[in-house]
This record gives C-alpha cells, sequence and structure tokens, in this order.
C-alpha cells in the first residue's frame, strides 16, 4: 500500500503533466518548435524535480537543514537553455519567442504544483492559455500592429549572380520589407532557392506583388511557406 505522501506526489505529477499538455496542444496545433509532447514533459519534470527538492531528502517535506529552493532554482535556470533552443529553431524571425515563454511559463506551473500549490498552477494555466488564444486576435487589432502582412515565401531562381540582387532591387522597388533571407543551393536542378521572410504594407495587393515577382526572368517558382 502506497503511503498518503505518496498519492500526493502522484497527483500533483499527473496534474502537471495535465496542465502542461492544456498549453502543449495550443502550441502544438500552430505546429511550433515545441508542442504537446514538449510542454508535458518541462511541466512534469519540473514538477518532478520540485518533489525531489521536497521530500527526496526529507520524507516528511520538513527540509530540516535542506533548502528546498536550490532544485527550483537550477530548473530556472535550466528552462533557459531549453527556450532559446526554440528560439535559434526559427532562425533569425525569432518566431519561436512565444513558445519558449510558454515553456518557461509551463516549468514554473510544473514547481507550483510540485509544491503543492495545485491551485495556483490551476489559474497559471488558465491565464496561459487566455493569452495564447485570446489575445493573439486582440494584439493584431492594436494600433500599428495591423498594417503589416507576413508573408514568408521560398523563390527558386536561376544559378546566376545578378538573379538575388535582382528580386531584392524588385521588392525594394515595391516598398516591401525583407526581415530575413536565407540562400540554399538546388544542386539536382541547378537553381538557387532563396527563403524570404517578408512583411508588406496592406494598402498594396500582396498577391499581385508576388505574381509579378514571378514573372521575374530570373524567377523559376514561388512557393508560399506561410
Amino acid at each position: 500500500m502506497l503511503d498518503t505522501i505518496t498519492w500526493q506526489m502522484i497527483v500533483r505529477l499527473c496534474l502537471a503533466a495535465l496542465l502542461g499538455g492544456i498549453v502543449g496542444m495550443e502550441r502544438g496545433s500552430g505546429d511550433r518548435p515545441a508542442g504537446l509532447r514538449t510542454h508535458i514533459l518541462v511541466c512534469t519534470g519540473s514538477a518532478l524535480f520540485m518533489l525531489i527538492s521536497l521530500y527526496g531528502f526529507d520524507p516528511r517535506g520538513g527540509g530540516n537543514n535542506w533548502d528546498e529552493s536550490r532544485i527550483a532554482s537550477q530548473v530556472v535556470s535550466g528552462i533557459g537553455f531549453l527556450g532559446a533552443g526554440t528560439i535559434l529553431h526559427e532562425g533569425m524571425t525569432v518566431r519561436g519567442l512565444t513558445t519558449a515563454a510558454s515553456l518557461w511559463m509551463v516549468s514554473a506551473v510544473g514547481l507550483a504544483v510540485g509544491s503543492g500549490f495545485m491551485l495556483i498552477g490551476i489559474v497559471a494555466t488558465v491565464i496561459t492559455m487566455i493569452t495564447l488564444v485570446t489575445f493573439h486576435g486582440w494584439e493584431k487589432r492594436l494600433p500599428g500592429t495591423g498594417r503589416l502582412e507576413r508573408r514568408y515565401i521560398r523563390v527558386a531562381v536561376k544559378n546566376d549572380p545578378e538573379s538575388i540582387p535582382t528580386i531584392l532591387a524588385y521588392l525594394a522597388d515595391k516598398q516591401v520589407k525583407v526581415r530575413t533571407i536565407n540562400v540554399k543551393n538546388d544542386k539536382l536542378k541547378d537553381l538557387v532557392l532563396v527563403d524570404l521572410y517578408l512583411k508588406i504594407n496592406k494598402e498594396y495587393n500582396t498577391n499581385e506583388i508576388i505574381g509579378d515577382l514571378n514573372n521575374l526572368p530570373c524567377v523559376d517558382s514561388i512557393e508560399n511557406v506561410i
């Protein structure tokens, strides 16, 4: 038979997995670098570290001479490396920043649940979900944030030194901002693949701009990635 403390630890771990999974489902639905499984593991792992800190050296949870915050502080520091990985995964566009923040948040939720503050962990998860789901739409309606359309395209151009300067000059002429550019060779087709992250003023016809770009002599094809 398991004692009361062991059952409490099991319940806390399961709750941490559930709360982390709730946030992970929202992130995973958008094909983010960290999704359901990552958030579950981060939240449950944080709870487990907190439980080990509380009960691993004193089954009664009293701690005596042991500082229970020592392991928790290491979790806070360590989660930064995982968060940085999700940001770097998206390159210079920094599109993984919100996902990194959500990982940081679920680690805090896990620590809270592991410490026994289960209601606080639930409330924090609710706040996180409201922020990720509801505020995403509101943010676009704020002044100054809805005037630009973001588009990520992949342009296949001829393997010629003038190809990339030509498309960049065209975009500059159309007042399209190029946030990032990534170039790689397609040796099989003797083409150069140019990944462009664009910001286009909504006053202009985005499809017309990209259509005219596709008509440039140096362009072989254009793929809308986002």
